[in-house]
């Protein structure tokens, strides 16, 4: 575990591996690093450092409840400050719905501190009904049932980490109402992506990773951002439970995804060298 601070507030990560082929990993929204408690380690096997970070106002970093302080650049601005906390000028950034959208965030915001991006289950124009209807009876049930939801956050909290699935769940209401309230609230008051001009620039190469059948996460968001980036490639989860439960075909896709970027990075970086 590790950790560094940005603007006084303090952000947790895990880490998988060592070397300069940094992946940094960021998870869903009002969840955690530990989604990728199995991934870490897969992804350290196959050479890569994996960074798995709690963005501010989830998991084990600070939660003020602020909702000033919850916004998708904001989001992105701590990325960035991770990277420079590693000692680093670029890394590949990813993570899921979002994740994704922060990994989107940082590359077109500060595009030359991304090597390259890992997007699963974008939030993008599709999925705007669904955020929507889903978000608002959430924040009303935070706030009006915050001092029940304070008590079995408590509970819960006292439980052990001892099964990967029940704890993704657990983790959901662990947490406090109060920041989890803030973070919804932030979020909504802000642009949920960067506009699709915006997407439209990135040039990083791209791995994304779309579920059928999911009303958040439209798999149509998926397959229209393959289209608008130039080195976007579309796959094709079988499920949103796949990478949950059967990863095996997704991390060797994304294991071998994650090689080729960073040989094509280093190839060039020697090209640049040289004419220098």
């Amino acid at each position: 575990m590790g950790e560094f601070f940005y603007e006084g507030h303090r952000i947790e990560y895990d880490e998988y591996g060592t070397g300069d082929r940094v992946v940094i990993l960021a998870h869903g929204l009002l969840l955690n690093r530990h989604m990728y408690d199995r991934l870490g380690p897969v992804l350290a096997e196959h050479g890569q450092r994996a960074i798995c970070v709690d963005l501010l106002g989830h998991g084990r970093s600070d939660r003020p409840e602020d909702l000033r302080l919850y916004s998708m650049p904001l989001f992105a601005r701590q990325v960035e400050g991770l990277i420079d906390h590693l000692g680093l000028d670029v890394a590949v950034v990813g993570g899921a719905s979002l994740g994704a959208n922060v990994a989107l965030e940082l590359a077109t915001r500060r595009p030359e501190r991304v090597a390259g991006l890992v997007i699963e289950m974008p939030v993008l124009d599709h999925a705007l009904a669904a955020v929507a209807a889903l978000f608002a009876p959430v924040m009303l049930g935070l706030r009006l049932g915050r001092p029940l939801l304070e008590r079995v956050s408590q509970v819960t909290s006292l439980l052990p980490r001892t099964h990967f699935a029940a704890d993704l769940l657990l983790d959901l209401v662990r947490q406090r109402p109060g920041p989890s309230s803030a973070v919804l609230e932030g979020l909504l008051l802000g642009e949920t992506a960067p506009h699709r001009e915006e997407r439209l620039r990135i040039k990083k190469p791209t791995l994304i990773v779309g579920h059928p059948r999911d009303p958040l996460h439209p798999f149509s968001d998926s397959g229209m951002l393959a289209e608008e980036l130039e080195k976007g490639r579309l796959l094709e989860a079988e499920s949103i439970f796949e990478w949950r439960f059967a990863p095996g075909r997704l991390d060797a896709e994304l294991a071998a995804f994650l090689n080729e970027v960073w040989v094509d990075f280093e190839s060039q970086q020697s090209v640049d060298i040289s004419v220098t």
